[in-house]
């Protein structure tokens, strides 16, 4: 079956894939502004998922409770999912999971300029870094293997570690960029690379064997600030998100942008975005506070959902949806799912299936 440039997004969505709300996770009823969702991660381990935000709390919930077969979403509240809660002492801005511990400990960076790791079984602080000058820390991440970790920061820049060391971790390089850092991310399938998206709308590739030479590569093409910079499936291709209201794919090592991403509403927040590398999809938030995914492949969304809750007493509220996180488990990228936290303090997981039997001439 070929497929038409018009085909609308509705029409390759039925094509490929099923999408369907699994659970839902509200807030109390009173709930403000303060249990904003800024982060979501699943384990790798695939037993829990986190989210963080500016109610100083990491929260875990059970897997098993939120991503199930049933045809009807499953509906919580807070009190009655979270399984574990850990107090932090500032507000969060990034929660990742440090690969090797067997999901047990997260990391997280916070907006008084402090990452640190969590032991989640004793919910207790394991390690802290306060090396970016009491910065804001907008994004942590590890290493595939977890030998490293990394930080972006206000300060601009992106600091790396070794969390083997424990206590605050052994210092191993900076990388500095020309404005504020909004992200990192290692190259997931271990290689050398560290992307990172400024404010200063540039996107940049670091080579961590020679961090001081400066980044090994530099893409301009935003016209606003990049918030996240995630790799797709090879390492050599990178998804860029930014307060331009697009994505953009890169092949980063000639510089060439491949393809620009719009239908989405972000032009002063992180809405969220993350990379299901074995299918090649993109989720992310937005500023309309609905959640989108894009394929790859093409330049428009293959599937939209209105997300959050309306009443009365909040109609007037502008709420988005600031985190997302794709699960990555499924290596054929034939199923997965995808974790939303919106602004208002409500988590939702949506369940993708991919369809079989998709025939082309």
């Amino acid at each position: 079956m070929n497929e038409s440039p018009a085909d609308s997004s509705e029409e390759r969505a039925q094509r490929h894939w099923c999408f369907r709300l699994s659970s839902v996770v509200y807030p109390a009823a009173a709930a403000e502004a303060s249990d904003a969702i800024g982060a979501v991660e699943f384990d790798p381990t695939d037993r829990l998922l986190a989210t963080a935000g500016i109610a100083r709390k990491i929260r875990l919930y059970s897997l098993a409770g939120l991503v199930s077969s049933e045809s009807e979403p499953r509906v919580y509240g807070h009190a009655t999912a979270c399984q574990v809660c850990i107090c932090a002492p500032a507000k969060l801005s990034s929660l990742r999971w440090r690969p090797g511990s067997d999901g047990r400990i997260i990391g997280s960076g916070d907006y008084d300029g402090v990452v640190t790791e969590y032991d989640v079984e004793r919910s207790a602080a394991v390690l802290e870094r306060d090396e970016h000058g009491g910065r804001r820390v907008w994004s942590v991440d590890y290493s595939a293997r977890g030998e490293l970790g990394a930080s972006g920061s206000d300060d601009g820049t992106v600091q790396l570690w070794d969390p083997r060391c424990g206590g605050s971790g052994c210092a191993a390089a900076v990388m500095r960029a020309d404005g504020p850092v909004c992200c990192v991310e290692f190259d997931p399938e271990g290689g050398p690379w560290v992307a990172a998206g400024s404010a200063d709308s540039r996107a940049y590739v670091f080579d961590i064997r020679a961090a001081a030479a400066g980044p090994v590569a530099a893409l301009g093409g935003h016209e606003r600030a990049v918030t996240y910079a995630r790799f797709a499936q090879g390492g050599s291709r990178l998804v860029t998100s930014g307060t331009d209201g697009t994505h953009r794919l890169w092949e980063w090592e000639q510089g060439r942008q491949v393809r620009e991403f719009r239908g989405h509403a972000n032009a002063r927040s992180f809405v969220g975005m993350s990379v299901w590398r074995g299918a090649g999809l993109i989720g992310c938030g937005s500023e309309s506070d609905e959640v989108f995914v894009y394929d790859l492949r093409w330049a428009d969304p293959i599937w939209v959902q209105g997300f959050g809750r309306r009443t009365e007493a909040r109609s007037d509220q502008n709420g988005f949806v600031g985190a997302v996180s794709w699960r990555q488990l499924a290596a054929d990228g034939d199923s997965g799912a995808l974790a939303a936290g919106g602004t208002d303090g409500t988590l939702q997981v949506f369940a993708a299936r991919k369809k079989a039997h998709i025939l082309t001439d």
